[in-house]
């Protein structure tokens, strides 16, 4: 037996004060009939705290479920600030607009529905700006591609954020057959041959059982 998620609930009461729009985000999440995969409330204010460190104005989230990661990125940005999040299931998209409004945020957030490479190509064809943060939390068999468009959409400085990487242990096993683990593997075999990032990737444990996440950073020309 574990304690994982009372030493979650534990640093909600200490740390995380009630959100009544993040609240009511999981519940209109739950109420849709939308699986109950977000970030844990710990969990998405450390992407908070990271996008403020990283003083990002641009915020690219793939993968938006129903909007309640995206709610904690966009709160990071400055008024004038953009977060562009894409999400393929329509249905999941019209849940996470209205949690967003409800939010008082849809100003700073374009969600873009379809196929997040088709998507994501697109806006490299049209030469969008330069995102700060990347947040990948999209399906795990294409996390090397959306790695691979995050570096082709960043600039040296961004940082890309890749959730899921230890799904319990099974990253381990090379014989695996679940396309999540041989999409997973591939990442970090990506990220480990890519010469413009950085990264290290780091366990996590609590009310969303032993996973992990991968942190990176596109190398500027002046470090090492």
């Amino acid at each position: 037996m574990n304690d994982w998620g009372a030493v979650d609930r534990y640093i909600g009461d200490k740390l995380l004060p009630d959100d009544p729009s993040l609240t009511a985000a999981l519940a209109a999440n739950a109420a849709a009939g939308l699986p109950p995969i977000d970030v844990s409330p710990a969990q998405g204010k450390m992407l908070h705290l990271l996008a403020r460190m990283a003083d990002a104005r641009r915020i690219l989230e793939i993968g938006t479920l129903g909007g309640y990661s995206t709610i904690w990125l966009a709160r990071a940005l400055p008024a004038d600030g953009t977060l562009v999040t894409l999400e393929l299931d329509p249905h999941h998209a019209s849940v996470a607009r209205a949690n967003v409004a409800r939010a008082g945020l849809a100003d700073r957030v374009d969600l873009r529905i379809g196929a997040a490479l088709d998507t994501l190509a697109a806006m490299q064809a049209a030469g969008e700006a330069p995102f700060d943060v990347v947040f990948i939390d999209a399906d795990k068999e294409n996390g090397a591609a959306y790695v691979a468009a995050a570096i082709a959409l960043g600039r040296p400085g961004t940082v890309i954020i890749v959730d899921n990487v230890v799904r319990e242990g099974g990253v381990l096993d090379p014989a695996s057959d679940d396309p999540r683990v041989i999409g997973t593997r591939a990442l970090f075999d990506y990220v480990a041959a890519a010469p413009e990032l950085d990264a290290t990737a780091v366990q996590t444990v609590g009310a969303k059982k032993w996973d992990g996440f991968l942190l990176a950073i596109i190398k500027r020309a002046d470090r090492r």
